[in-house]
């Protein structure tokens, strides 16, 4: 039942979510559903748990930076998934099994690397800030492929003064030329995060 709902809310939007299209989905009647859960807060906090359920944990066997990096970038493709996720993510009061472990792993991983657990907190915390950030910001961009760029580009760039504004022009021009995709953008700024990170614990 949940991974219908979660496939329902990829497909329609999580407002199209009711325990009566959920029903209709399933080919069930409504109320066989409050067999499973006591009402749509419960249904919800199980949807979460599913996503949260897609990261995958921190490697036993790898360095802190390059484990922590791996969760981070499951992450990103799990809420690319699931556009709806985001805004319920950090919002339940019940959390599940699978929000459970990812949240005792990653601070176990961080506390195991010399984070003091003030630290660990605060790394969690920029952490998940730049990847819930970047992904709402990646689903609200006006293009996704280099051709969609070139189209938005040429558009601002005729309505755009370019001596009044030449640096925001010159990179728009150099971004056209170069196939400029956002989604790179995720990793290097990733990168700078744990750097700062790693500047955090050693200088606690």
């Amino acid at each position: 039942m949940l991974h219908a709902a979660v496939g329902l809310a990829d497909r329609d939007g999580i407002a199209s979510l009711t325990m009566r299209t959920l029903a209709h989905e399933l080919g069930a009647g409504a109320m066989s559903l409050y067999y499973h859960v006591a009402n749509k807060d419960e249904l919800l906090d199980g949807m979460v748990d599913v996503v949260y359920g897609e990261i995958d944990p921190p490697s036993s066997g790898a360095d802190w930076k390059t484990a922590i990096r791996r969760v981070a970038i499951s992450a990103r493709e799990a809420l690319a998934r699931h556009r709806w996720a985001i805004p319920l993510m950090e919002s339940r009061r019940r959390p599940g099994p699978a929000s459970l472990r990812h949240h005792d792993a990653v601070l176990g991983c961080l506390r195991e690397a010399g984070f003091s657990i003030a630290g660990a907190v605060h790394a969690f915390s920029a952490l998940d800030s730049y990847v819930h950030g970047f992904a709402l910001q990646e689903q609200t961009l006006p293009f996704e492929t280099p051709e969609e760029l070139v189209e938005v580009g040429e558009g601002m760039l005729r309505e755009l003064p370019a001596d009044e504004y030449p640096y925001l022009a010159a990179t728009i021009v150099e971004f056209m030329k170069s196939g400029y995709q956002f989604a790179n953008e995720f990793e290097v700024g990733l990168d700078l995060v744990l750097d700062g990170l790693e500047r955090l614990r050693d200088t606690a």
